[in-house]
């Protein structure tokens, strides 16, 4: 137990501290499906709070827990208490402590060496060489070059196998992205039958993370005001419906030219830097990224902690050239290696991709019969856009039309830097729909940020085996 932080137990019950605790349990009735699929391929064997969230979309549940079982348990090039190690690794860049306890307990079930945990200096030199790929896939993915695989592949004794390094790989996207969806739904920490009360905690930077739920960490300047009435939040629903409507029409009368397309992404893109960054929204921030405490139960875990995501188009800083989603797709290039090298894992992570950008009921808040593609095709395409992807087929000023201001802020939040997402920052957006379809951006957002981080990686791989 000395590897843990005792502090006081969080503010709501249940599984999230963002959505009512008996909204979960109707949401999903637990159905004896939801339970197949724990006992089946639950590694910690047991319901924990992210699968009860999430099995509010049982169909999307069963590809994730089926992928994230295979990374962790079937065969694989990495012995298992790597494969642990390397997840710890992950969720530290985000300081998220959910997923770091979780995996210190099943680093030492199948196996690992205790002293480990200690921290880094306490590991061996190979797996200490990830550091350097798991922060930049964690922060600006786009730095990745074949010059940081052959590093890994060619440094003599501690050297990786290219089916090693891309198992490696596939386990810091998936745990840097599932660190954004414990954050961003507000995930409460396991309660623990080992402690006194049931809850087992680790402050997170200089913030307890029950906080999340109380907004302990923000100036309490509202991000929209507080006293809207059901009126107003109605009235955003039908302007979005509206929207869609029109955008739809639009689609069916003309067609933008590729240079109109191009210049409205990186319209985008450079707009997408002013949200958050104290541009035009003013929002108020916690303290920046480079005055974190980050707690020792983290750091321990961390290189060079002051290392964010940072904007790439940043005022002549670093000029990031756009990916063209065309020249390395997944469907035609990051799938075929990633499958070639780590065997089926391409089959699940597409599975998985596919499920959640094609899942819907066909329902908007209290609407039916919605065709919700052009909202979906947004969430995901605005995710890319922040990472510099660009897809020539899109229209990017569909983004603009489709998601206000206050869900550009909890997109860019969740995604680049989901330890500061708050209960106020869910709250702020879609006021009027279900928590469940909250639950859907999130997984929206989360594979949309793995799929990126992969495509970065996966091209380097590529260019460093050509």
């Amino acid at each position: 137990q000395e590897k843990r932080v005792q502090v006081s137990p969080p503010l709501t019950r249940g599984p999230s501290a963002f959505i009512p605790e008996n909204e979960v349990m109707q949401a999903n009735g637990l159905d004896e499906r939801t339970n197949l699929l724990v006992e089946e391929y639950s590694t910690s064997g047991r319901l924990d709070n992210i699968t009860q969230v999430m099995s509010i979309h049982t169909q999307y549940l069963e590809s994730f827990l089926r992928s994230q079982f295979y990374m962790l348990r079937m065969d694989g090039p990495l012995p298992l208490p790597y494969r642990h190690y390397i997840a710890i690794m992950a969720a530290a860049r985000h300081q998220c402590s959910y997923l770091i306890n979780m995996h210190v307990d099943e680093f030492l079930k199948t196996g690992g060496i205790a002293e480990w945990l200690n921290g880094l200096e306490y590991i061996p030199q190979r797996l200490k060489n990830l550091n350097e790929i798991n922060k930049l896939l964690a922060h600006r993915p786009w730095l990745i070059t074949k010059e940081h695989i052959q590093k890994l592949v060619k440094t003599g004794e501690n050297n990786w196998s290219l089916p090693e390094l891309v198992h490696a790989v596939v386990l810091l996207a998936h745990y840097h992205a599932l660190a954004s969806f414990v954050f961003g739904s507000g995930i409460n920490p396991e309660r623990d039958p080992d402690t006194s009360n049931g809850v087992r905690l680790i402050a997170v930077n200089n913030f307890c993370v029950c906080d999340l739920a109380n907004d302990n960490n923000i100036e309490n300047a509202s991000l929209t005001s507080s006293n809207f009435g059901i009126a107003d939040s109605l009235s955003e629903l039908e302007a979005l419906m509206e929207r869609m409507k029109r955008l739809q029409e639009d689609k069916e009368d003309e067609e933008a030219s590729q240079e109109e397309m191009a210049t409205r992404f990186e319209n985008e893109k450079k707009e997408s830097l002013l949200v958050i960054s104290g541009g035009i929204y003013a929002f108020p921030v916690p303290v920046s990224f480079d005055d974190e405490i980050v707690s020792t139960d983290v750091s321990r875990y961390i290189e060079d902690p002051g290392f964010g995501y940072k904007d790439f188009a940043r005022r002549g800083e670093e000029h990031l050239p756009t990916f063209r989603a065309q020249d390395y797709t997944w469907e035609n290039h990051g799938f075929s290696l990633v499958n070639r090298l780590y065997s089926d894992i391409g089959h699940l992570l597409d599975e998985k991709f596919r499920m959640v950008y094609n899942l819907t009921y066909n329902t908007m808040a209290t609407h039916e019969d919605v065709d919700t593609t052009m909202l979906r095709r947004a969430l995901f395409n605005y995710v890319h856009c922040m990472y510099g992807i660009r897809y020539d087929d899109y229209d990017y000023g569909e983004v603009n039309q489709l998601l206000e201001r206050s869900l550009k802020v909890y997109i860019k939040t969740v995604t680049c830097y989901p330890e500061r997402t708050t209960k106020r920052m869910y709250d702020s957006y879609w006021r009027q729909f279900k928590h469940s379809e909250k639950v859907h951006v999130n997984l929206l957002l989360m594979e949309a940020r793995m799929q990126a981080e992969l495509l970065y990686a996966l091209r380097a791989i590529t260019r460093h085996l050509t």
